[in-house]
């Protein structure tokens, strides 16, 4: 037992680093969904109706994002566009980051500095997912072709 239970700890970080990498493009639609869902729930939706509110938002969120990428042809712009979807995907990496750091170490300034690293890895991954995951091919090429 004595030798399993390390091991259990360092799969079960494991397990949600990769988590964290793998939800990280999708802060930006589960904040909004979130928020919409909250908002309809306490103006008198109910739960069903806050959680539909909520689905709904995530997923128009994620759409309107992969749209953008998918539509607009000047760089800068769809620059901004996956900037404003890493954001949010940057704030969780450091939390999440900082989180787990501050259970392994003491200092504050390491602390920092590991949650710092891990937002700079998030921000990374979910950069090139969300860059991925947009329609670089027959949707601009139909466009582009008239």
């Amino acid at each position: 037992m004595i030798t399993l239970g390390p091991l259990l700890v360092f799969l079960v970080i494991g397990f949600f680093a990769w988590l964290l990498f793998t939800l990280a493009v999708f802060a930006l639609p589960v904040f909004a969904g979130v928020t919409i869902g909250f908002w309809a729930f306490h103006t008198g939706a109910g739960t069903l109706g806050g959680i539909a509110v909520a689905l709904v938002a995530g997923a128009a969120t994620f759409g309107i994002g992969q749209l953008a990428l998918a539509l607009v042809t000047w760089t800068w712009l769809r620059l901004f566009v996956i900037i404003l979807y890493v954001a949010p995907a940057t704030v969780a990496g450091y939390s999440a980051t900082h989180g787990i750091a501050q259970m392994a170490m003491s200092s504050p300034r390491w602390q920092t500095v590991f949650a710092v690293v891990g937002a700079v890895a998030v921000s990374i991954t979910a950069f090139i997912r969300f860059t991925g995951m947009a329609a670089d091919g027959p949707a601009r090429q139909r466009l582009a072709r008239g």
